[in-house]
């Protein structure tokens, strides 16, 4: 099986890509001039604007659709593979219940100025995403759910006060980094709040994070989009309850 693969379009192997992206100048065919000289810098040979539309008076939306000659080599592509099961909630129950004898506490929150709760509710509430059951649903696990707009001394705060065994994190807002700096501020204060051994293990969430960061952000674990309930589950028995 060959692993160098292009991008298939119209008929396999064409190399026929779709882009999007926003210009900062008004709606005119000089901007979609300016829109098809920066696919062309970009590698899209030919480029053709298939969609323009103003947003607002300054700025311009378009779609552009040509074709890229690069190969993709499979062998060469590195991602963060899982390196733990996947367990039912009966299973997951079971271990926390065999090794800690007690509940697994996780507090969950959005922190700095992001208000997208979406993600963090996902994974906590009992009505969960894709078909699974949030973590509430787990009776051997204790959810405390601080919301959005949540301060990093507060989030150290309740970690100290409710003994939490792990904090889950969700960062939508990106804008200038906005994410890493958070989560890079999060982590040292809890650096700074527990010994090493004491630290609750630290979960980020995000569709904007790069899941082989979590050593240089100071996290145990990172999840990107699409992860479920049983993923962060399965995860928190791996590192707290096996």
């Amino acid at each position: 099986m060959t692993t160098l693969v292009r991008p298939y379009g119209d008929t396999t192997g064409d190399g026929m890509v779709q882009i999007s992206f926003t210009l900062p100048v008004p709606h005119s065919k000089r901007a979609e001039g300016a829109a098809q000289q920066l696919a062309a810098k970009m590698g899209l040979d030919p480029a053709l604007v298939v969609h323009a539309k103003p947003m607002g008076p300054d700025y311009t939306f378009f779609v552009v659709y040509g074709r890229v000659h690069h190969l993709v080599d499979l062998d060469a592509v590195e991602v963060v593979e899982r390196d733990y099961p996947l367990l039912t909630p009966k299973e997951v129950n079971a271990a926390i219940k065999r090794s800690l004898r007690r509940r697994l506490v996780v507090i969950g929150a959005c922190i700095g100025t992001d208000a997208h709760t979406v993600g963090i509710d996902a994974i906590l509430n009992i009505k969960g995403f894709a078909g699974e059951k949030g973590l509430e649903y787990y009776r051997e696990i204790k959810v405390v759910n601080l919301g959005a707009q949540v301060s990093v001394p507060h989030l150290v705060d309740r970690a100290v006060a409710e003994r939490a065994d792990a904090v889950l994190v969700s960062q939508v807002v990106t804008q200038r980094d906005a994410h890493l700096l958070n989560t890079r501020e999060m982590s040292a204060a809890f650096g700074e709040a527990f010994r090493a051994e004491e630290r609750p293990l630290l979960v980020v969430g995000g569709p904007r994070f790069d899941e082989a960061m979590s050593g240089e952000l100071g996290v145990d674990r990172i999840f990107g989009r699409g992860t479920t309930p049983g993923e962060v589950a399965s995860f928190l028995v791996h590192r707290i309850a096996s």
